[in-house]
């Protein structure tokens, strides 16, 4: 992104709409344009990755986070599901407990990311997998040369196939040897993925998830997983590819699984019926990181009492925009001590 747009004349922002169209694909399900212009008239704990088998540790301490600078990343969408960019810091009110924050800081700009894919490779993949691999290559091509990326895949359980690494290369040349075999263990490729992030080097994290199905052989029940990425300081996006009639009650609850898991963390899921447009939609995962708003505020309440503090990100868009969403982490824990 190269930084936030300014005013324009009407003709210039319709060529703007088009030129961004070109980015754009479209699903079934799910509209996925890009990017459109808007007009402006914790403490320590020991690492799970020790075994890739992380069910031996089902109750975590909550990751806190340092309250003098609380940064919320935040993606803007219109009601067509494309990207809003070109807003002000003006155009955002933040509250903490109901109780408004002044902004501190305030960007649009692109930011090196500490990024994880958790990848499914279950049995049911198997008529997937070339696609599924694709779709992780289209998502590295919208990196940025400073990000870092790990991989784990999981089946009967998760593992992790590359550490965290700057070479994309690396991570394309292990997907090779991945063979879809087993059962699906998503909850726990989550947690091994949220608890990896712990060795990231930058403030912004994300995870992306591919998987074709509900969960099946997890040990980690779907409580405990909200619980640990409500207390997780990472974004989550999904990629759920679902058939028209799904056999198992699993399947069925797939869909709803990730989008209860991403949109907690301020990501979302997107789910698709074709593995065809794996790509598409991961590429569009990949922009979406790169045009995001960063709000930063110093919390009122400076307490370090542990607590869970409730985010709420108000937009106040420019007039002539159509109802646009918000998508912003629910909250956080602060430190105690």
């Amino acid at each position: 992104m190269s930084g936030i747009i300014r005013p324009a004349p009407a003709g210039f922002i319709a060529l703007a709409m088009v030129l961004t169209s070109l980015v754009s694909v479209s699903i079934a399900q799910v509209s996925i344009e890009d990017v459109h212009v808007a007009p402006r008239v914790e403490p320590a704990k020991p690492n799970p990755m020790d075994s890739v088998d992380p069910s031996l540790r089902t109750h975590t301490r909550p990751m806190k986070v340092d309250v003098s600078l609380v940064l919320i990343p935040v993606t803007i969408t219109d009601p067509m599901n494309r990207l809003v960019t070109g807003l002000d810091k003006e155009n955002f009110e933040v509250f903490e407990n109901k109780d408004p924050q002044e902004l501190k800081s305030f960007s649009s700009e692109d930011a090196p990311v500490s990024i994880g894919v958790i990848f499914d490779m279950s049995g049911s993949m198997s008529s997937k997998i070339e696609r599924a691999r694709e779709a992780v290559i289209e998502f590295f091509k919208t990196a940025n040369p400073q990000d870092e990326f790990f991989m784990i895949a999981f089946a009967d359980k998760p593992e992790e196939v590359s550490d965290f690494t700057s070479s994309v290369e690396d991570i394309q040349g292990k997907l090779v040897y991945t063979v879809p075999k087993g059962r699906t263990a998503l909850l726990d490729g989550i947690y091994l993925g949220v608890s990896k992030m712990r060795q990231a080097k930058y403030p912004k994290k994300a995870l992306l998830i591919i998987s074709d199905g509900g969960d099946n052989h997890s040990r980690y029940t779907e409580g405990e997983i909200k619980s640990t990425v409500r207390e997780a300081d990472v974004m989550i996006y999904a990629i759920g590819i679902y058939d028209h009639n799904m056999a198992t009650p699993e399947e069925a609850s797939g869909p709803a699984l990730l989008s209860d898991i991403t949109e907690i963390t301020g990501g979302r899921a997107f789910t698709i019926d074709n593995p065809n447009d794996l790509g598409d939609v991961a590429t569009k995962i990949g922009i979406e990181l790169r045009n995001q708003y960063v709000l930063g505020y110093r919390p009122k309440n400076p307490g370090h009492d542990g607590k869970w503090r409730k985010i709420k990100v108000k937009l106040i868009p420019p007039k002539g925009l159509p109802p646009l969403r918000v998508f912003a982490k629910t909250g956080y824990y602060a430190p105690s001590e």
